[in-house]
């Protein structure tokens, strides 16, 4: 009986892992089968899943020239140059938000805190250069450095601790959101150097119409 137990103990393993044969080909995983084609292999595998109806981010795409449409159509400024340039600069702190946020949703978290921890960045940034006349490259510096290491505060409460994220970043939101009046003081609010680095990343335009749409291709290509 121990005999026939042995043996069929060893059946077992080998059916729970059997050994692959010698002429088996790896698996390989699609993805770098199609970057290995280059731009037909992406064209390829873009339109397989059109055709199984996997439309990714089309819809979304169609949405914004519809609206587009519609608010071009209501106004002719809406697509000049200078209302796309004011819309990008309106966006600009909700989307690198929206950007790494993201990455959390992806995890299956949330975290409630980000807007707070925003806020109390740029109060940083704000008292450092005028407040205290600090060079405000070194006061962005601080800023991110900051929002760094109070995501390294929640991450730990989050990840060593064990707490919900949905707790600390909620505890997050209300105790930044108070450091944020903190730093800013009485009054609230700093008015920043309209000539300086922060001031001139959303008032600059260049001269040249073909500086900006270079500067522009280069991003696109570097992104």
């Amino acid at each position: 009986m121990s005999t026939e137990h042995h043996t069929h103990a060893e059946e077992v393993a080998q059916l729970a892992n059997p050994a692959a044969p010698a002429d088996a080909i790896p698996a390989v995983d699609p993805r770098l089968l199609v970057r290995e084609q280059g731009l037909s292999g992406y064209l390829s595998e873009f339109g397989r899943k059109m055709k199984a109806g996997d439309l990714g981010s089309i819809p979304v795409v169609l949405g914004l020239i519809v609206i587009w449409g519609i608010f071009q159509g209501l106004n002719s400024n809406f697509l000049s140059p200078e209302n796309l340039s004011n819309i990008a600069i309106t966006m600009v702190a909700t989307g690198m938000m929206a950007v790494g946020i993201i990455f959390v949703l992806l995890l299956g978290e949330i975290d409630l805190s980000v807007g707070s921890v925003s806020g109390v960045s740029g109060a940083i940034v704000a008292v450092l250069a005028v407040t205290h006349g600090v060079n405000e490259w070194l006061a962005i510096l601080a800023a991110v450095v900051g929002g760094a290491l109070i995501g390294a505060l929640h991450g730990f409460f989050f990840a060593r601790i064990g707490a919900p994220a949905f707790a600390v970043t909620l505890s997050g939101l209300l105790f930044w959101s108070g450091a944020m009046l903190q730093i800013l003081g009485s009054n609230g609010t700093i008015n920043l150097d309209p000539d300086g680095v922060v001031g001139k990343l959303t008032t600059y335009y260049f001269s040249d119409v073909a500086a900006g749409y270079g500067l522009a291709a280069v991003a696109v290509a570097a992104y």
